[in-house]
């Protein structure tokens, strides 16, 4: 059996479905901070799907929960990079001491295969771009890159003083149905509550790069089957990018909306902690014959339409 903490979450739902799909049982661990039981609703009469309420600081009942278990997909954190700005020990709980409590349950229950949700925010300011796995040294500037950069350590010491596999990727910004929050998230709320206006945090310069989350679980999965270090590190994306700007452009324009009026607070940053610009090298992921189904600006055009009709912008 897996086991998929954050299972009722953004990504997690999706992974979810495909370690379903593809006929593995599934324990999903989550506190639903900010996971939502309606993105599991439709496993509800699946016997092989089941959902446990716990929080990862829980050491004992994630302890219980990790019984039985042969690989755990550790995506459970703090969703939201700004949150870290206002209650700064938000990360350090939600993230660095929720993986101590996933190993050390994992220990305790023999578990030896963890596959972990870390992030290009890790790399913080990179002066290389496109960023390859191998650059050093990891300077994040957000307190969520700081988690995860520690998280990773931590999978990487377990590992090598009890043994183990260990799948670290680097996710680029992931979008699609389910989203919850992101830039996209908030420009369609922000039109749904003022349809004249749509205020763009900084210059609207910030240029990252984005992966449908659906090529994120099939990545993640094709990786596992295919990655045989002891320990396999690997970006995920798409190997481009697309601005703030765009995302604007392509927002309004699937809205339907006429005469909206793109405004910018200035600055090359949304808010603290936030990185002007990421661009991933994904040559190492490609190499294991995984090729994204759509590039950045196609991924988030498709999910803007996907949330739009969701949210119900329209």
């Amino acid at each position: 059996m897996d086991l998929v903490t954050g299972g009722a979450g953004f990504i997690g739902s999706h992974l979810v479905d495909a370690l379903v799909l593809s006929g593995k049982k599934v324990r999903i661990v989550d506190n639903f901070s900010s996971g939502r039981l309606e993105f599991l609703s439709h496993h509800d009469k699946n016997d092989n799907v089941e959902i446990i309420n716990c929080d990862l600081l829980d050491l004992e009942q994630l302890k219980e929960a990790m019984k039985g278990i042969s690989h755990v997909h550790h995506l459970a954190a703090n969703p939201d990079i700004r949150l870290g700005t206002e209650i700064t020990d938000t990360d350090l709980k939600q993230g660095t001491l929720a993986t101590y409590n996933v190993l050390e349950s994992m220990r305790i229950n023999d578990v030896k295969n963890i596959s972990f949700a870390s992030s290009s925010a890790i790399y913080g300011e990179a002066d290389e771009m496109p960023t390859t796995e191998k650059y050093g040294p990891n300077l994040p500037i957000s307190l969520y890159g700081a988690s995860k950069l520690a998280s990773e350590a931590l999978i990487s010491a377990w590992i090598g003083t009890f043994g183990g596999i260990g799948y670290i990727h680097r996710f680029a910004n992931i979008v699609g149905p389910r989203g919850t929050h992101g830039v996209i998230f908030d420009f369609i709320h922000k039109l749904k509550n003022n349809p004249n206006r749509l205020e763009v945090l900084g210059d609207g310069f910030q240029e990252k790069s984005y992966m449908s989350v659906r090529d994120c679980v099939d990545s993640m999965l094709h990786l596992i089957e295919n990655a045989n270090e002891s320990v396999n590190l690997y970006n995920l994306g798409t190997g481009d990018t697309c601005s703030v700007r765009r995302i604007a452009e392509i927002v309004v324009e699937e809205s339907g909306l006429e005469n909206v009026s793109v405004e910018y607070t200035g600055g090359k940053r949304g808010w603290a902690g936030d990185v002007p610009k990421t661009f991933l090298n994904v040559d190492k992921l490609l190499s294991t014959d995984f090729k994204p189904t759509r590039m950045s600006e196609e991924t988030i055009r498709d999910t803007v339409m996907q949330l739009i009709y969701e949210i119900g912008l329209k």
